[in-house]
């Protein structure tokens, strides 16, 4: 299984459009590029597995493998990149503004519902992540967003 992930990047932040099969899952919030710096940019686009993991904060989530320069990119609920992520990728139901996003629990439930049963199979899956340059966001929400 392969999800991809197409962006549109901002200096404010990183809006996302997350596909399985050509069918969207969920959009996602990240941080701005700023050159794969730890904990203040989104990581590079290229392809990583996906596998499971727990933690006491996050409880089960997603964890991206072999990320350069990185460690510990997850993939977990946040609805303001800027406030929630250091590097992650977060789902979200919506976007709400540029680097922001909500209902981002419900998003990744919707995710993990997808993914889980492939990864408790011992399939792989990996996501896929690359620049959307032809997409661009409405002009009204870019207008609103400059308010």
């Amino acid at each position: 299984m392969v999800l991809v992930l197409n962006r549109t990047y901002f200096p404010e932040g990183t809006q996302g459009v997350l596909e399985w099969n050509g069918t969207i899952v969920c959009y996602t919030i990240e941080l701005p590029w700023l050159q794969n710096q730890r904990r203040i940019s989104c990581i590079p686009e290229g392809e990583y597995v996906l596998v499971k993991r727990f933690s006491p904060k996050f409880q089960w989530h997603l964890h991206l493998r072999s990320v350069p320069g990185r460690d510990l990119i997850l993939i977990h609920p946040a609805n303001d990149a800027k406030k929630e992520l250091l590097g992650c990728i977060a789902p979200v139901s919506q976007h709400s503004g540029i680097g922001k996003g909500c209902f981002s629990r419900k998003a990744f439930e919707k995710l993990k519902a997808l993914v889980y049963p492939v990864l408790e199979r011992n399939e792989e899956v990996k996501i896929s992540i690359h620049s959307n340059s032809s997409t661009s966001l409405p002009l009204t929400f870019l207008l609103k967003e400059k308010d």
